[in-house]
């Protein structure tokens, strides 16, 4: 009877740390799954940013080309008029 005891409980503790083994292994799954979700929260999100990005270097980029031609154009008044500026 004292083997069959020891027996016994060398079985319910390998059950028992199977158990614990399972449930840890699904737990460490879940939290592969939820990363690799975040993953591709966050590449969604550069993609859609990107059309605006694109947006707003255009309207810089109109802002630029005037500020530009006015800086042409008052420096070639300056060169007209003959003057050094100093």
């Amino acid at each position: 009877m004292d083997a069959g005891l020891i027996v016994l409980i060398l079985i319910v503790g390998a059950a028992g740390f199977a158990v614990l083994l399972y449930n840890r292994l699904v737990a460490l799954r879940q939290t592969r799954k939820n990363a690799f979700s975040d993953i591709d929260v966050q590449l969604k999100q550069r993609y859609n940013l990107v059309p605006q990005l694109v947006e707003s270097v255009k309207g810089y980029a109109a802002h630029e080309k005037q500020i530009f031609e006015q800086v042409t154009a008052a420096r070639a008044q300056v060169g007209q008029s003959g003057g050094s500026g100093q």
